[in-house]
């Protein structure tokens, strides 16, 4: 019997309801030995006091020692083994922005960069260009023609786009062609497979062209392409869990992974304020909620610990919007880590917290990477969580007589 066998078996119905907010990149570092990371600098008046209630631990999104990518990362949050359900990024980039992907098809997402002269990448995020002006620049990219194969470019927000391949003989095993560096040129597509060849040569087409159209623009004049991969079959949240499940994020990626996984989006929310409106507005209608909060990622990747301190403070101060509500469980916990020092995802277990009102207090004095690794749940894997928030919903039933 699998983990997912013994849930549907034990999974039962009831009327509480479970909030999971996910501060993306939540762990840190200190900048220097010794120092406070991150999550220790900022003033989390509400996080210390939901933690002397409930129970916390740190969560291992993979395997120790492994670095995950955003998508292994929420797949183990949301309950899925992420070493055996395995989700491209590109396939979650073009769901999380409506586009239907079909047998055909092979998604990448793609970051617009900045080259310079000698066609080395000097800004690998094109500046963080606005949306509007990265929309521009893939409408120029339409113009991209491919014997045999048919092309989707699509925005996705500021220097992110979408790049769909539907033809016969396509395979998403593509190596990345993001050198996750400045200084050095893009990579050369290249297939991971042998069934993965004629994809590479698609995309190593693709860039020769977009290149040539791309090359008077001052910011966005190269591209690096990420997570090629063909649309995942995942057992939804209502399958598995038996939960209405309910997606509020502002970026596409995550709603995406939502979507995989069977949860509906709701709103058009822009803001955690917006966000939270939203919580509210669709209270009645669902079981789960997956709060989705992207600037503590995004700082700690631009290598602002100032920045991500501010945006956890951000968060803290609106836990008790939350809080009003009365959820049955909240979790508050991270896809991974990503400290400023590194400005990269990282292989640290995460600070997570789960609230409810039959937790066991583990007695922790604050919510934090050093407290929480003396909390009641210790370092366990991530794809546990979803088994203790359902837990203490009181939505399993008794396993064995």
């Amino acid at each position: 019997m699998t983990e997912h066998d013994l849930v549907r078996e034990l999974a039962e119905k009831n009327s509480s309801k479970i909030v999971m907010l996910v501060a993306d990149g939540l762990g840190g570092l200190p900048m220097e030995p010794g120092g406070r990371t991150e999550l220790e600098t900022a003033a989390t008046p509400h996080l210390d006091r939901l933690a002397a209630r409930g129970t916390s631990g740190s969560s291992v999104p993979v395997l120790p020692g492994i670095t995950p990518g955003s998508g292994p990362g929420h797949l183990g949050l949301f309950g899925y083994d992420p070493l055996h359900f395995k989700i491209g990024r590109g396939a979650l980039e073009a769901t999380g922005i409506g586009f239907e992907l079909g047998p055909q098809d092979v998604a990448a997402r793609g970051n617009f960069c900045t080259l310079d002269a000698a066609g080395l990448i000097s800004d690998r995020r094109a500046g963080r260009i606005p949306s509007e002006e990265s929309f521009r620049v893939v409408e120029r990219l339409q113009a991209v023609r491919i014997d045999g194969v048919e092309t989707f470019v699509k925005p996705v927000k500021e220097h992110r786009f979408v790049v769909v391949f539907r033809g016969p003989g396509l395979d998403g095993g593509v190596a990345d062609t993001d050198p996750q560096a400045t200084g050095v040129a893009p990579l050369d597509p290249q297939p991971a497979t042998p069934a993965a060849r004629r994809t590479a040569d698609v995309a190593r087409e693709f860039v020769r062209q977009a290149r040539g159209i791309l090359a008077d623009e001052k910011k966005a004049n190269g591209m690096v392409l990420r997570g090629f991969a063909a649309k995942p079959a995942l057992p939804s949240y209502q399958e598995l869990y038996g939960l209405r499940a309910a997606a509020i994020a502002v970026y596409p990626m995550y709603k995406g992974l939502a979507r995989l996984v069977g949860m509906t989006l709701v709103g058009q929310a822009q803001t955690l304020a917006e966000q939270i409106d939203e919580l509210a507005g669709c209270w009645n209608d669902y079981d789960f909620f997956f709060l989705h909060f992207k600037y503590t990622d995004s700082t700690g990747e631009d290598g602002a610990f100032a920045e991500k301190v501010k945006r956890i403070e951000e968060l803290d101060a609106a836990l008790p919007r939350i809080e009003a509500l009365r959820p049955d469980v909240l979790v508050v916990t991270g896809d991974h880590s990503t400290p400023s020092r590194l400005k990269s995802h990282s292989w640290h277990p995460v600070p997570t917290l789960l609230v409810a009102d039959t937790c066991r207090p583990d007695g922790l004095g604050g919510f934090s990477e050093r407290e929480c690794l003396r909390g009641g749940f210790g370092i366990f894997p991530a794809r546990h969580l979803m088994l203790l928030a359902m837990a203490h919903a009181q939505r399993f039933g008794k396993y064995g007589a």
